[in-house]
């Protein structure tokens, strides 16, 4: 397969992520596992709400009922979860609806 080809391949699955996966990221402002999270999933087009859980309790809650954790980051990933920056695993779960 030559370059241009898996570009092509690698920008439909972009397109496919950013269309077709609802993504939440809770998060806190200076968690520097957090920003990777986000720039990883920026880098794929994959769009994301932004959720700051040091400066929204409820959303902190929810965050904790759905993981069982309180560390950041956690993903949220068309109900899948994923605790921390695991990249195989966003992966999959993003695969999981192409």
């Amino acid at each position: 397969m030559d370059e241009l080809e898996l570009i092509r391949q690698r920008k439909m699955r972009e397109m496919l992520y950013a269309k077709e996966n609802k993504v939440i990221v809770y998060s806190t402002a200076h968690c520097p596992y957090c920003k990777m999270a986000k720039e990883y999933l920026t880098q794929r087009g994959v769009k994301f709400e932004d959720v700051d859980v040091g400066a929204d309790r409820a959303r902190a809650m929810e965050m904790v009922r759905k993981s069982g954790q309180m560390g950041v980051p956690v993903l949220d990933i068309n109900g899948q979860i994923i605790v921390g920056f695991n990249k195989p695993a966003i992966d999959a779960a993003l695969s999981a609806t192409v």
